[in-house]
């Protein structure tokens, strides 16, 4: 009786799988006709609209009554949209590398499989592709909740006015132990110097008698340990997967809430949603109370900084810049103002970009 049951729970699955697929070939049919007017209006919103994405995901949240998770059904739109990107114009995207780094980790979680990934030797790599136009979009991580900010972003965008931001990813990092022994046979581990940092306290106590040697990455870590015997690599499951490694202890480690925050980085800046954030980037004379004018005037329009960070100048002796997340979107009439007075107390202003504040840590 329970079979016969059984099976017909599994057919009424099979009806509802090629219901689910008609209806996905019915959308992906109005996905191209969107495709085919924006190529011809040039007035038309990029083929990725930040905005656009964070509507869709809203409505399908809201939508929702169960008994999936508000994670499943978003997981599987990236994908629907990931796939739409492809029928409109496959989008290329530039990260930092190699293949299998936290980065191309945050990128495909963002984007999905059906787009184009590029990796780049470095930060600056990626910034060059987008003002270069070899490639749509941009991931490079800004800041870890552990490490604080990367620097080499920050610098990157102090140098590259074309380039903007149009949404952030936040992204739980955990590492892994690959390799193709078993943990008692490891005799060296390579990873990346922060990484293993972070790592600290686990590897002392499981691993007090094995070697540890810094790589220039994880994902370079990882292709060491798929090649020598005895090897082990901290790195991510995509790691694993990409280099052909097992994953021998998951999460390994010390703080569990280790969240990097990614920017994607393009040519143009998201539309308003009415929960989005502003970047910027200004210096201040080299005077008493220069910064202190600056923080009071986005005080007094009610403009609230959820970030500052400072880099000294490389032009300037004594000059240094500062950036700044605030609340609301560039045109916005509390921001508009408070930059307008800003502008009068420092040296240079510079809008790096608005976007929708990412709600979820992905």
């Amino acid at each position: 009786m329970a079979a016969e049951k059984l099976e017909q729970l599994r057919q009424r699955i099979d009806k509802i799988d090629r219901q689910v697929v008609n209806l996905l070939n019915e959308r992906a049919k109005v996905v191209v006709e969107v495709g085919q007017i924006k190529r011809t209006d040039k007035d038309a919103p990029p083929i990725y609209a930040p905005d656009r994405e964070r509507s869709v995901l809203d409505r399908i949240k809201k939508a929702n009554d169960g008994p999936l998770p508000d994670r499943c059904l978003v997981a599987i739109y990236r994908e629907l949209m990931s796939g739409s990107f492809h029928l409109e114009r496959p989008l290329r995207i530039a990260y930092l590398g190699p293949d299998g780094s936290f980065s191309h980790s945050a990128a495909m979680l963002k984007f999905g499989q059906s787009v184009e990934y590029e990796p780049q030797f470095d930060i600056r790599g990626v910034f060059d592709e987008i003002s270069r136009e070899h490639c749509d979009l941009g991931v490079v991580p800004v800041e870890n909740s552990i490490a604080g900010s990367v620097i080499e972003t920050l610098d990157s965008f102090i140098n590259s006015s074309q380039v903007v931001i149009c949404a952030e990813v936040r992204v739980s990092i955990h590492h892994h132990l690959l390799a193709n022994c078993s943990l008692e046979d490891i005799k060296t581990i390579y990873s990346k110097p922060e990484v293993l940092a972070q790592c600290r306290n686990w590897l002392s106590s499981t691993l007090r008698q094995v070697d540890t040697i810094a790589a220039p990455s994880s994902a370079h870590a990882a292709q060491q340990a798929a090649t020598q015997p005895c090897t082990a690599a901290v790195g991510s499951r995509l790691a694993a997967e990409l280099y052909g490694l097992k994953v021998i202890c998951e999460n390994v480690e010390d703080n569990a809430d280790n969240v990097t925050r990614f920017f994607v980085i393009g040519r143009e800046s998201a539309r308003r949603t009415g929960d989005d954030k502003t970047a910027m980037v200004f210096s201040t004379p080299d005077k008493a109370g220069a910064l202190v004018d600056c923080l009071q005037s986005f005080q007094n329009h009610q403009v609230n900084l959820s970030n500052i960070e400072s880099r000294p100048s490389s032009k300037r002796e004594k000059e240094f810049y500062f950036f700044v997340d605030c609340q609301g979107h560039q045109q916005h009439e509390n921001v508009i103002r408070a930059m307008q007075e800003v502008r009068k107390h420092c040296l240079q202003l510079s809008v790096l970009g608005s976007f929708p504040q990412a709600t979820e840590i992905l």
